[in-house]
């Protein structure tokens, strides 16, 4: 099993809108998504598309929210992982675990912010670099 492309970056932020209208003003980036809700993740999310990928901006919904524990130790928000897209989510999980990975979770993949499976694998498997894999959209 190989990764595929990088489908996106993911950015924490205390402030979806500021950091929205900031990619926007400095970056030129001017495509993004309206804000959306995952409640079930525990997240507001919005897309933002440049020339070659997409920054996933993440805003805590609350303080059970995952995003909100990696804002308490970076309050000013920052790259919290890369996401890369497979073919098949179970067959990379299994490859990430016989590989040696910890797949975090209980391991079974959920469905992520763009509609299909993902997983994450931890960051002390990545010299310190969270990794969401992604089921490309054709195969889910």
């Amino acid at each position: 099993m190989k990764i595929g492309r990088l489908n996106h970056i993911g950015i924490a932020t205390p402030d979806i809108a500021a950091t929205t209208a900031m990619y926007a003003s400095l970056y030129g980036a001017d495509s993004a998504t309206p804000p959306r809700d995952f409640p079930q993740l525990g997240v507001r999310v919005v897309f933002v598309s440049i020339e070659n990928t997409q920054l996933e901006l993440i805003e805590p919904l609350g303080e059970s929210s995952p995003i909100h524990k990696f804002l308490e130790k970076n309050p000013k928000g920052g790259q919290h992982h890369m996401c890369f897209e497979v073919p098949d989510i179970l067959v990379a999980r299994d490859a990430m675990r016989e590989r040696g990975a910890t797949v975090l979770g209980t391991g079974e993949p959920y469905i992520g912010a763009h509609g299909v499976p993902v997983i994450f694998v931890h960051p002390k498997n990545s010299d310190g670099v969270l990794v969401e894999l992604m089921q490309t959209p054709d195969h889910s």
